[in-house]
């Protein structure tokens, strides 16, 4: 299937995005392999007529909005985000309504109508970041997720009006687990995303997204590693540092979304026969990309 991949990718012009919590094969098989920072800035760059994105819907919907002449495919048409559903436009309008003065910031682990209403989007890379260059004469919104809102507002000191999201998977990683983990490997730096609760990322060494867990534990003179976040970085990390050793917070730490993605899927995207063409509604994804561009902008 590798192979076949290999050649449907040259003949049909297309490039492959995998997110890092992706299983393992999918993520070989792909052009890029990264966090949704990355791989926001990557659909913005590739070349390639077509675009398949292995991971689920908002990521698609992001390369769709920002890669408007292009074919964007989402391999897997049943991968969604449970977090991304907490929080519907409406619901935003509501909040809007009941909050006009505010800046509205929404993480990118959102659907493309919460998105168009949105001053401007981030990342778990990115959100202290852009919310600490925002003005400090208006209050901030902060949609869905409340424990990255957390963060945030623990790094820059601002008080947001918070909706009460969150990532199911991050949330069932506990002090416990991180407790667990130190004493079976007591040498080890432990990173944790920020989208875990704040009682077990208080516990933690680093917070940081998935991207910055590899960066991190390149230039890191640690050799060994417990990792709070989605099994699939693994991979990633293990891939990327053959000298280091990863150990996962707890094995439970799956995401039943991302791990639907499979070569048979991916195979399927490129030949046609699969997959599903992500479209946004013109005057939604014009909205939406106004906040993306934003954020590209404001994280440099």
């Amino acid at each position: 299937m590798t192979d076949r991949i290999a050649q449907l990718k040259r003949e049909k012009n297309t490039v492959v995005l995998a997110h890092t919590y992706q299983p393992a094969d999918v993520q070989d098989a792909a052009d890029f392999v990264g966090d949704s920072y990355g791989l926001s800035v990557e659909a913005t760059k590739t070349k390639a007529e077509r675009i398949v994105f292995c991971g689920v819907r908002f990521m698609a919907e992001t390369a769709a909005i920002l890669n408007p002449g292009k074919t964007v495919v989402l391999a897997e048409p049943g991968a969604g985000c449970p977090m991304a559903d907490m929080i519907t436009a409406e619901d935003l309008a509501r909040l809007k309504g009941q909050h006009p003065d505010c800046i509205v910031v929404c993480y990118v682990n959102t659907s493309a109508e919460v998105k168009a209403l949105t001053d401007v989007c981030v990342t778990s890379s990115n959100a202290v970041k852009i919310v600490a260059q925002l003005p400090t004469d208006r209050r901030i919104i902060f949609v869905p997720d409340k424990y990255l809102g957390s963060y945030v507002e623990e790094q820059t000191h601002r008080t947001m009006v918070m909706w009460n999201g969150f990532c199911p998977t991050h949330a069932r990683i506990t002090p416990e687990m991180v407790r667990h983990a130190r004493s079976v490997h007591p040498q080890a730096c432990v990173m944790i995303h920020p989208e875990a609760p704040p009682e077990a990322r208080v516990l933690c060494d680093r917070i940081l997204s998935t991207g910055q867990m590899c960066t991190f534990a390149h230039a890191s003179a640690h050799t060994e590693f417990v990792v709070a976040t989605e099994l699939g970085v693994l991979h990633t990390l293990r891939k990327e540092n053959l000298a280091k050793r990863f150990y996962p917070v707890s094995e439970t730490i799956t995401c039943p979304n991302m791990r639907k993605g499979s070569l048979a899927s991916l195979v399927k995207a490129l030949e046609g026969t699969g997959g599903e063409v992500i479209s946004v509604r013109p005057e939604v994804a014009r909205a939406a990309e106004g906040s993306l561009r934003r954020m590209l902008e404001m994280a440099g």
